[in-house]
């Protein structure tokens, strides 16, 4: 013979469940401005030969300030709760 298996109780729920989007304005602002940053070091990527001092010294700067400094900031950036 089988044992049978016990089912749990699931909890009885009150009211209603509403999920909170924790990405709020100042992260879309955040990834935004990170985005138009992103652009800018392409664009500057694009100027003048490829040894001039916007192809090879300006832009990679740009582009590590946009990848690793803003769009973290943006995702891990959370309001303080009161």
């Amino acid at each position: 013979m089988q044992k049978e298996k016990k089912k749990k109780k699931q909890p009885i729920r009150k009211g209603k469940e509403s999920f909170i989007w924790p990405l709020g304005r100042r992260n879309y602002m955040l990834f935004g401005i990170g985005l138009i940053t992103l652009v800018a070091g392409y664009l500057f990527l694009m100027q003048g030969p490829w040894d001039s001092f916007w192809s090879r010294t300006l832009a990679p700067v740009i582009l590590v300030i946009g990848y690793l400094v803003l769009i973290p900031a943006a995702i891990l950036y959370r309001q303080k709760s009161t």
